[in-house]
């Protein structure tokens, strides 16, 4: 299952496809008891796409056997043991994907000439990916980070590995040397490499980038390259031959007050737009904004979800199921915001207080 949506693959996800490109979606559940329905569910999602492949006239034959055929190979790819909050199926002649989101999806299935890509759009705004190297004289490791975990990354060439330096022991002797693997040629180029790997992996897939290791080997990268200088250092050896957990409880506290920093922020920005009369709250205000380009900065709550309808000139609160709803606006205003250029941040439910869920700040 895909995880990682970079910009090249967004760009690929969303060009146009031989109709029918089949988007399927479905909520999914990390624990028990609440998991034991994911699998009849999904099931019954796919068995409705097939269904309405079957239905509709503008599907040759030949092209409803290949995509039903992707549809049951994409089903078999399907790992619900590690579910997360939402699933989704993409599949056309010729080809299929799954993804997992850690956000929540409506169940929903859509026949187009594209694939549905603002709920893969708005789960990793609200995931902010990040990376995390590990550095040691003999080891780099790349971790994958999300909300609330880190797992390693076997990407562009990572983990590197080298034999341990052979230190000059007649050298020790005369001089009173202690060994030290970072004023080692050896270790200066080792992470010279591990720097230039860092940097080709960024520019294909950017994120925020944490390095973690001995005081001594986040020096040494820095004069070696030039990933590390951006980054966020944090001085704690052993991780780059540690596991997930250790990883993620060592960066866990940065990013949190880093969390703390950025909701603090946009509350400032809020208020300060209030004063300026470039303030908008609720759907429904922010859903026109959105359309007509002027959001600079949208701030979501987490969790905040709402069904609506579309009513010509506003958006009514409907129920999930009725005819022309919209189960996932709140997805929909976040990529429409995303592609006019603003900023969108997700920050801890209540923070909004009486916005309803959702604010901006306008840039007109």
């Amino acid at each position: 299952m895909e995880h990682d949506l970079s910009p090249a693959t967004l760009a690929e996800l969303r060009r146009p496809r031989p109709y029918p490109a089949v988007s399927v979606l479905t909520p999914t559940h990390r624990r028990e008891p609440l998991n034991a329905q994911d699998a009849v569910r999904l099931r019954n999602v796919v068995a409705e796409a097939k269904k309405k492949l079957e239905a509709d006239p503008a599907v040759t034959r030949d092209r409803r056997t290949d995509v039903a055929r992707q549809l049951d190979r994409a089903l078999a790819e399907v790992d619900l043991a590690h579910s997360e909050d939402g699933l989704v199926i993409f599949a056309a002649p010729g080809e299929h994907q799954v993804w997992s989101l850690a956000r929540p999806v409506p169940e929903r299935v859509v026949l187009s000439d594209t694939f549905l890509t603002r709920n893969l759009v708005s789960a990793r705004t609200a995931e902010r990916p990040f990376w995390v190297l590990s550095v040691s004289a003999d080891r780099v490791t790349l971790w994958s980070g999300g909300v609330d975990r880190v797992a390693e990354e076997r990407a562009g060439g990572f983990p590197l590995t080298r034999e341990a330096p052979n230190f000059d022991p007649e050298r020790q002797e005369q001089i009173g040397d202690q060994p030290s693997a970072f004023r080692d040629e050896g270790t200066r180029t080792f992470l010279r490499d591990a720097d230039t790997a860092m940097g080709r992996l960024l520019r294909v897939h950017p994120r925020p980038l944490y390095v973690t290791g001995e005081p001594a080997a986040l020096s040494l990268l820095c004069e070696a390259g030039s990933v590390a200088r951006d980054a966020v250092h944090i001085q704690h050896g052993g991780l780059a031959h540690g596991t997930h957990e250790a990883v993620w409880q060592a960066v866990r506290p940065v990013l949190e007050a880093e969390a703390r920093k950025s909701t603090e922020d946009v509350a400032r920005s809020l208020e300060s737009a209030r004063g300026r009369k470039e303030f908008a709250a609720g759907v429904d205000e922010l859903w026109q904004s959105a359309r007509e380009g002027r959001v600079r900065l949208l701030a979501v709550e987490e969790n905040y979800r709402i069904t609506v309808r579309d009513a010509g000139d506003h958006l009514v609160i409907a129920e999930d199921g009725d005819l022309d709803a919209h189960e996932d606006i709140v997805d929909e205003i976040v990529e429409q915001c995303l592609k006019t250029g603003a900023e969108v941040r997700f920050v801890p439910d209540g923070t909004l207080g009486d916005a309803d869920g959702m604010a901006g700040v306008l840039r007109y």
